[in-house]
């Protein structure tokens, strides 16, 4: 095989496959209904055309018979006149008309066969067509079925062209969301090691942070120190000069306190 009746061979086979894929049954049904009836019109104007060649030779027909009848008078007038030439040329005439009548009468016998034949035709396509059109919508119900069927199918199990479009794009923000998360974590991560610095916190840097934590629990524990204190003595603190309050009888010092917890930590 030539290399043009292989690159003939697989254009056709890729061209018959597209035209498989666009090819709709139902358009395809309906066209060919379309074609029958244009058919079925086309014996019904040629069946007119034959009844009216028919009748027109019919027509005619009428008028050589009358001819003839008027011909076979006018011979008898002639004759009983003595003028046997004018009745000679009246039957001539006559006989003339009586050919022509012969013929038109084949004429009339072969367009009235035709017509016969027409007439069966069209019977016989009429009925055809008639069992196309109910065969026609029976098959195109059943399409349409089976059609919404693999729909619903594909649509249920994920392999029709949509859903697996849908099914790619689910999967893709998944992923998406994942790596959000995953890196939102790692900065939350850096920040809190100090590796990477958070701009929101007015300038503070992680040593700073921390110092301040430590200095707020040195505080907390102080003040909770005071408090256990004074429950203890059951004293209220004396102020002293400067609305500074003294701590109560057998309550350490802050700054001892501070110490104490500083030992305990």
């Amino acid at each position: 095989m030539g290399l043009w009746a292989r690159f003939k061979t697989i254009f056709q086979a890729k061209a018959s496959r597209a035209l498989d894929r666009a090819e709709n049954p139902a358009e395809t049904l309906d066209y060919s209904y379309q074609r029958q009836l244009e058919m079925l019109q086309k014996v019904k104007r040629g069946l007119a055309d034959v009844v009216t060649a028919k009748k027109r030779l019919q027509h005619q027909t009428q008028t050589l018979e009358q001819s003839v009848v008027k011909l076979e008078t006018q011979a008898r007038q002639a004759l009983a006149a003595g003028n046997e030439e004018l009745a000679r040329t009246a039957l001539e005439r006559k006989s003339a008309a009586q050919q022509q009548l012969q013929g038109l009468d084949q004429q009339v016998q072969q367009l009235q066969g035709q017509q016969d034949k027409l007439v069966g035709s069209e019977r016989q396509l009429q009925a055809k067509i008639e069992a196309f059109r109910s065969e026609k919508e029976v098959i195109k119900a059943q399409y349409s079925a089976a059609e919404a069927q693999v729909k619903i199918g594909e649509a249920a199990t994920g392999i029709g062209e949509q859903m697996a479009d849908t099914g790619l794009a689910i999967e893709r923000a998944r992923d998406k969301t994942s790596q959000m998360q995953a890196r939102a974590s790692a900065i939350d991560e850096l920040t809190a090691a100090g590796t990477l610095e958070d701009f929101t916190s007015g300038g503070q840097t992680q040593l700073d942070r921390e110092l301040a934590e430590l200095s707020s629990q040195s505080q907390v524990d102080s003040d909770m120190a005071r408090l256990k204190a004074e429950l203890g003595t059951g004293e209220q603190p004396k102020e002293l000069a400067g609305g500074e309050t003294a701590p109560a009888e057998g309550a350490a010092e802050p700054q001892e306190q501070g110490q104490e917890q500083e030992q305990k930590q």
